[in-house]
């Protein structure tokens, strides 16, 4: 689940993501995603699946990720698998986010894992809650703020290492 951002960013996490080997991309709708994007993005789709079959060709992969119609975030969060995990940013629930490469570690017989990454100004404490009331798990890249893009392959690198 990948939170909808400017939209050559999010091409090029769709196009690392691709390489990475992500089987499905999730465009989210977050109450943060900003509104002209979020208007545009279901013209976009398209445009990401030829990005991610070229990044997957480049990267010689059997199958490009699959990238769903974008969604809006309750409807998201219940498209994911069992093992779900959502990255929070540091401050949004204090000392209850340990860090990402912990929780992949303990959960390494997942058959699949969803990981939500936020969008710019992360979730908003509301999403969160949601997250958490819909069996997601909080789990952190540390200290620093990344952009959506960097937090998409950095989680994505930290989960298929432990994995």
């Amino acid at each position: 689940m990948l939170a909808i951002s400017k939209f050559d960013r999010y091409e090029w996490a769709i196009e690392k993501l691709a390489e990475l080997g992500v089987s499905t991309i999730v465009p989210t709708i977050a109450q943060r995603s900003e509104k002209n994007l979020v208007a545009a993005a279901a013209k976009r789709v398209e445009r990401w699946r030829r990005v991610a079959l070229s990044a997957a060709e480049q990267a010689r992969r059997a199958e490009p990720p699959e990238i769903t119609a974008p969604m809006q975030l309750g409807d998201a969060m219940n498209v994911a698998p069992a093992t779900r995990i959502v990255l929070l940013e540091p401050g949004v629930e204090p000392n209850s986010a340990p860090a990402l490469a912990n929780i992949v570690a303990e959960i390494a017989a997942a058959e699949s894992l969803a990981l939500a990454i936020g969008p710019e100004g992360g979730w908003t404490p509301q999403e969160a809650r949601a997250f958490r009331e819909h069996g997601w798990r909080g789990a952190s890249l540390g200290s620093t703020i990344l952009r959506v893009e960097t937090a998409a392959i950095a989680a994505t690198a930290i989960a298929i290492s432990q994995l």
